[in-house]
């Protein structure tokens, strides 16, 4: 913005400095920087910020909608967009979170800039007013502000509005710089950890525990849950369990969390790092500035759910709490496998192609082992290299990881490994049901949380329903008027049920979804 015109409008808004002296945009040694992750062990590979699109996949997120993801779920913080109200509209309210106290986080702000206000340079004024309104409307106890790519190709330099709103008001304000043109939804998560480590973690001390909650004879040990997002409301299914061993969840970033927990991050005993795709950055410079100590776990299955807890223990290293910590999980082990002994039967042998990213793409292989269903297949798209050691682990080396989001490859990887059910996200629900194939939604849009061991019982119940559900016989016969089967998924996807009459080569018995699958090889 030409520095005539800011001054034009400075005088109007007392209180602004002169914010026109430099724009601390993200530059590319910055990005740089974020993309190479020591605490990687394939942090040699070469990476870009932007993949090259593929005519017929989706491109996925951006870096501006990556960020807003990961914070969104504080509660308590007014989330600001600096940009076209396309941008709050395209990402806000995009993930399935959950609170238990303030609602905050669901109200859509946005600064909604015109074409007008980008030729007559009024961006920052717009910024500097609408955090103005969000304090004095909502009283939040921070305020974020997202910058798009709009301001940042104008030079709008959030930095110093955030900094002189800050002062005005104070109110902590915190630009998150992660305009979408920066790179991928991946590279936001990790701007919006840097964000967090520069301008929050360790700005407050955490307040003490009153008597009444801390349990007799017990000792009190906090940790951090970094990249759990309380999806579906699945992280209080793991916190009554940590209020029985006596260990204090400190901060959840970003799930259910409140901006006073995450000033208070660095006094935590250990980080778990729950999707390391998402920041690991902040587990690691909080190792490097306070010795905050921390490992990758899953709360997905029982294994990993009682792994987590041991590895938690043992690095906390209170012999104590490790015996008590065995205690609880032989128990726990013990309810949810005679839980699961009733529905076992039903699902054992199934067939299952995962088609997820990220943490998912092996850590609910985990939990689908534990049922006795066999994994055929998983996405990798988002998953890193440490993601894809993991699946190697679990399913072996000859575990075939799909990388391809076209839904022609995916049914065709359907049809050749004969799967009885797609798990996935979202934006595949319509290309299973159009297959008539049986569909769970595993990502971040699902109704239902399946961590940790009552997560698995909600888990089983899912897959029981959607695998017997009888509708997908009835979709699968013919009509009444048609003498065409149905194909399930394959080459031939799905004849039109008002075709011609007559004989049809593909046709088969659909009783079952392998045997509509073996007929369509036929």
């Amino acid at each position: 913005m030409p520095c005539s015109i800011a001054r034009a409008w400075h005088g109007a808004c007392d209180g602004i400095p002169d914010i026109c002296d430099g724009v601390p945009d993200v530059k590319a040694s910055d990005i740089a920087a974020l993309l190479d992750e020591p605490a990687c062990a394939h942090n040699k590979k070469e990476k870009s910020g932007c993949a090259r699109p593929k005519p017929g996949a989706s491109a996925g997120g951006c870096a501006f909608d990556g960020a807003q993801i990961a914070l969104l779920p504080i509660a308590d913080v007014a989330h600001v967009v600096h940009g076209p109200i396309a941008c709050s509209g395209n990402s806000w309210d995009n993930r399935g979170t959950r609170s238990s106290g303030p609602t905050l986080y669901k109200i859509g702000m946005t600064t909604d800039l015109s074409e007008q206000d980008v030729i007559m340079g009024r961006g920052e004024k717009r910024l500097f007013h609408g955090i103005r309104q969000a304090i004095d409307r909502y009283s939040p106890a921070a305020v974020f502000v997202y910058n798009t790519c709009v301001p940042a190709l104008i030079g709008d330099d959030v930095d110093a509005v955030c900094k002189a709103a800050a002062e005005r008001w104070a109110v902590p304000v915190v630009p998150v710089d992660a305009a979408g043109f920066y790179g991928t939804k991946n590279l936001g998560n990790r701007i919006a950890g840097e964000a967090m480590v520069k301008h929050v973690i360790g700005t407050r001390e955490p307040d003490p525990l009153p008597p009444e909650a801390v349990p007799p004879g017990i000792t009190v040990h906090s940790i951090n849950l970094i990249g759990e997002y309380n999806i579906a409301g699945e992280l209080w299914y793991i916190t009554p369990l940590f209020d029985e061993l006596g260990i204090r969840v400190l901060c959840t970033l970003s799930g259910d969390a409140r901006f006073h927990e995450v000033q208070t991050m660095h006094r935590a005993e250990v980080s778990m790092l729950v999707c390391a795709k998402a920041m690991i950055n902040v587990a690691r410079k909080m190792e490097e500035r306070w010795g905050v100590p921390w490992f990758e776990g899953s709360f997905y299955g029982i294994t990993d759910t009682s792994a987590a807890l041991r590895e938690i223990a043992r690095i906390i290293g209170d012999p104590d709490l490790i015996a008590r910590t065995e205690a609880v999980i032989a128990r726990e082990e013990a309810k949810v496998r005679a839980e699961l002994a009733a529905w076992r039967p039903r699902l054992a042998g199934k067939r299952v192609l995962l088609f997820t990213g990220g943490v998912k793409s092996w850590s609910v292989v985990s939990a689908l082992q534990d049922l006795g269903m066999v994994v055929v297949a998983t996405g990798t798209k988002k998953s890193t290299e440490e993601d894809k050691a993991r699946i190697l682990e679990l399913m072996g080396d000859n575990a075939m990881m799909l990388q391809s989001e076209g839904a022609r490859d995916l049914l065709n990887a359907v049809y050749e490994f004969r799967a009885d059910i797609l798990i996935a996200g979202g934006r595949n629900l319509y290309t299973a049901l159009k297959a008539r194939l049986p569909f769970l939604d595993i990502n971040q849009e699902r109704e239902f949380g399946y961590a940790g061991y009552a997560g698995m019982n909600e888990l089983v119940r899912q897959l029981a329903l959607t695998i017997e559900s009888p509708v997908w016989d009835a979709v699968r016969k013919p009509a009444p008027w048609s003498h065409k089967a149905m194909v399930v998924a394959g080459p031939e996807l799905g004849d039109s049920p008002d075709a011609e009459d007559g004989p049809d080569e593909h046709a088969h018995d659909h009783n079952h979804a392998a045997a509509g699958l073996a007929g369509a090889a036929a």
